[in-house]
């Protein structure tokens, strides 16, 4: 998502400096803004302190490891991310007295006990469970994010990211939208964790991104969902992408990972009420998109 908000940053006339420690990134990921006016890379891990020279206008904080592959491998770099992390970031955004967006998840619902989520649901989360250290981080974040507006009047703001896809995700990263797509392109069973009937709410990255950019200068300061609130079970996702990919292909079931949220679907009526925002690329046209991109880059 970093590389798509950096090319939305640019294509509207203004300039990036992007950060990464490519942990999980990609660099192939912004290869064709390389030498292109107003766009500078830094690898660098965002939690180490470092002078990044000069005077920005808006910090947007995107780092994490967000997928269970990466995070259960990477369980202290993920907290790191969510504390030191945004506590750097902040201190720059107080330096420079500029706006601030911090993506969230929608995973501080945890496993929801309420239906549709609401952002003043406080959520059902297991705070020493596998998933914590991502389900946590970002609980974290999000408070050290209010305590800064509060203590130094900071402009900050805070997306919470429902499951999100689109062209340049890591077919390996283990999430569901990729894994499907590739087990489909390579001709073998598609893993369905559980019988299939847990839900996800699946949002394209153009809509996403129109989202952050219209959060990141409003002036609501609590937690806003960004998302689609059309909610399909796995095993429907499944079908629909075996039909589309390679029609016939057998599914295989796996145990389901804990606490592995039954149900997750956003309510958006407060992005649609403050925002004027909702998702508008059907699912069809987006997975078409998607599976198009991975073809060519397979």
């Amino acid at each position: 998502m970093g590389s798509h908000v950096c090319d939305r940053i640019l294509a509207d006339g203004n300039e990036v400096v992007a950060v990464d420690n490519l942990i999980t990134g990609s660099a192939k990921n912004i290869k064709h803004l390389e030498g292109k006016s107003g766009f500078q890379f830094i690898e660098h891990d965002m939690t180490v302190e470092r002078d990044y020279g000069g005077k920005f206008d808006c910090v947007i904080h995107m780092a994490s490891l967000a997928s269970p592959r990466h995070y259960y491998a990477h369980p202290i770099k993920t907290l790191e991310s969510g504390s030191t992390g945004t506590q750097r970031m902040l201190d720059l955004v107080v330096r420079d007295n500029a706006r601030f967006l911090l993506t969230s998840t929608s995973e501080c619902y945890g496993d929801p006990e309420i239906h549709p989520q609401v952002e003043t649901y406080w959520g059902n989360v297991n705070p020493v469970g596998l998933r914590s250290c991502y389900d946590e981080s970002k609980r974290y974040a999000e408070a050290i994010t209010m305590a800064y507006h509060r203590v130094h009047g900071a402009r900050t703001t805070i997306a919470r990211i429902f499951n999100t896809y689109g062209p340049r995700m890591a077919l390996d990263d283990g999430r569901v939208v990729p894994a499907f797509i590739d087990q489909a392109l390579r001709g073998e069973p598609l893993t369905i964790f559980g019988d299939g009937s847990q839900t996800r709410s699946f949002c394209y990255s153009r809509d996403l991104v129109d989202g952050l950019m219209k959060l990141l200068f409003s002036e609501e300061r609590y937690p806003v969902n960004l998302g689609n609130p059309r909610e399909m079970t796995i095993l429907e996702f499944a079908h629909y992408i075996r039909d589309a990919v390679n029609p016939g292909l057998p599914l295989k079931f796996e145990p389901l990972p804990q606490d592995d949220p039954k149900r997750r679907r956003p309510d958006i009526g407060k992005a649609k009420k403050v925002l004027g925002w909702e998702p508008r690329v059907p699912l069809e046209e987006g997975i078409r998109e998607t599976i198009a991109y991975f073809r060519d880059h397979s």
